[in-house]
């Protein structure tokens, strides 16, 4: 992009950014309850938060449940009995989430999901899952036809407790078969979402069955552990593509710069679901009728193009705020977790 598109660009989105605020009653406090505040996802969306906020000169708050939903319920009601204008949470468990909604309802409290789906709530932020691993999965078979002899052999490093994941993983084989139908699922694995389970579980698999050429995860730490367990096995990355999911933090930066297989990064861009979210939070909150799921974009990376997105200094990630917000969500999601039933 060039010095004058880039500017064309900056006054667009500051233009567009002044018409939303003017066009709206914002809230003077928003409080963000999330589930896991330590994970590097969850950092970097409350990073999008912030400076949205910020941009709105909303003043925002967050606490942190560290995954007990004893501790989210506290949250939410310290966050009530404060007398904030509406309320970002990150359900822990959809079961526990369900009482906080109906006495949010009972003091006329806008509230906001991030991610997770709940019954009886108005609307959540989240990407669309399946999308997410179809567009990689045709990314990937496209680099398999051209430098993998057209052969898919696939290991899925996933994670079935959880629908979101299960979809990511379907979308990634079908999305694979639109260029190789003849791609084939070899290993099916629960790598548990963790490095270390994702290793185990794959070291194992490859130890009974070696003959893949493609390690997909369905996030950075499942594609990371299946990579090392490879790597741990003494084989060569020639002839392997490694394709991760999140984009959540450096650590696919620093494998796409430096590990030869992983090409492909389904990016998630968790800072742009912060940033969405605020923006919901505003419209919940003037009494605008929202859909029940508005979606987050995500988009495949290939090779370098993380840099459209991110600049690295150290061992911090800038966003480029202009890259990201020039990405387009889908209205509605190709499919969702009723599909699975």
């Amino acid at each position: 992009m060039n010095w004058s598109k880039s500017l064309l660009f900056a006054s667009a989105a500051t233009l567009a950014m002044t018409a939303f605020a003017q066009a709206q009653d914002m809230p003077k406090r928003i409080g963000y309850v999330t589930n896991y505040a330590t994970h590097e996802w969850y950092q970097n969306v409350i990073k999008g938060m912030e400076a949205r906020a910020k941009e709105l000169g909303i003043a925002f708050e967050v606490q942190d449940a560290n995954l007990d939903i004893a501790k989210q319920v506290a949250a939410a009601e310290d966050f009530m009995a404060k007398g904030v204008d509406v309320l970002i949470i990150t359900p822990v468990n959809e079961e526990g989430v369900v009482p906080l909604l109906r006495q949010a309802k009972s003091n006329d409290m806008a509230v906001v999901l991030e991610g997770n789906p709940v019954k009886g709530m108005t609307t959540m932020v989240a990407i669309c899952d399946y999308d997410t691993g179809y567009h990689a999965g045709v990314e990937a078979g496209k680099y398999a036809k051209e430098n993998l002899n057209g052969v898919a052999k696939v290991m899925n490093v996933g994670l079935p407790l959880l629908s979101a994941t299960v979809l990511r993983s379907q979308g990634f084989m079908d999305g694979i078969k639109t260029e190789i139908p003849e791609a084939v699922m070899v290993h099916d694995l629960d790598g548990g979402g963790n490095p270390d389970r994702a290793l185990e579980v794959s070291s194992a698999a490859l130890a009974k069955n070696s003959d893949i050429n493609i390690i997909y995860g369905i996030n950075d730490n499942s594609s990371l552990g299946g990579l090392q367990a490879w790597k741990a096995a003494g084989k060569s990355q020639d002839g392997l593509l490694t394709v991760g999911t999140g984009g959540e933090g450096l650590a696919f930066i620093n494998a796409m710069e430096n590990e030869p297989s992983y090409k492909i990064e389904a990016a998630m861009f968790p800072e742009k679901v912060g940033f969405t979210a605020i923006d919901a939070a505003v419209k919940v909150f003037n009494g605008e009728e929202v859909p029940e799921h508005i979606v987050s974009p995500t988009a495949p990376m290939i090779g370098e193009d993380w840099k459209k997105y991110y600049s690295v200094e150290g061992t911090t990630r800038t966003v480029n705020w202009e890259g990201i917000n020039s990405v387009q969500a889908p209205e509605k999601c190709m499919k969702t977790s009723a599909d699975l039933k």
